[in-house]
């Protein structure tokens, strides 16, 4: 394939080759493709859109550099995630001034959100609640895919604090959200 051209169907192992190769068209497809989980990520770690887009934009602009350490037999999604966990935790150390304050999502159409939609608003706004703490362990594990020994050495706890954390997070996550457990 010559540098610079991809298929819109090309698989997501030539896009990730090529990407890596320094392919901007490459590099679009990945973010049209992984965009928005990239930014979900972020946003359920930081609590702030703008916070989570300037991390999108991080993460994407440094991918092909980072694609050196991926290893092709893993799956690239779970991977491109943890990688967004990374830097958002970066972020979070070297921007200790936070406004967890939630942005109110403003609904285009009158008539309510499908009620998946409104489960998930519920759960941002819920997880935007809890404390730093409950939540960076929280997105870690559920939604990044650590295990609390990898959340323990990233945030230098003990993995017991870890695994206390996320009992204490979806304990809360419950009780805003009004389920029973």
């Amino acid at each position: 394939m010559p540098f610079g051209t991809v298929e819109k169907d090309a698989g997501e192992k030539q896009l990730i080759e090529a990407t890596a190769a320094g392919d901007a068209a490459a590099l679009d497809a990945l973010v049209q493709r992984y965009g928005g989980a990239v930014y979900t990520t972020a946003f359920r770690l930081l609590g702030n859109g703008d916070e989570a887009e300037d991390i999108v934009q991080e993460v994407f602009i440094g991918l092909p550099e980072a694609l050196d350490r991926y290893v092709h037999e893993g799956r690239f999604g779970p991977w491109l995630r943890r990688l967004t966990a990374r830097v958002a935790l970066m972020h979070m150390r070297q921007v200790r001034h936070r406004s967890w304050l939630l942005q109110l999502y403003q609904p285009v159409q009158r008539q309510p959100p499908p009620a998946d939609i409104a489960r998930r608003l519920d759960i941002d706004r819920a997880l935007a609640t809890l404390p730093e703490s409950l939540r960076t362990v929280f997105v870690l594990k559920v939604v990044a895919g650590y295990s609390h020994d990898e959340i323990a050495r990233m945030l230098h706890i003990r993995r017991g604090t870890s695994e206390v954390r996320l009992y204490r997070a979806i304990r809360r996550l419950r009780s805003a959200l009004g389920d029973s457990a």
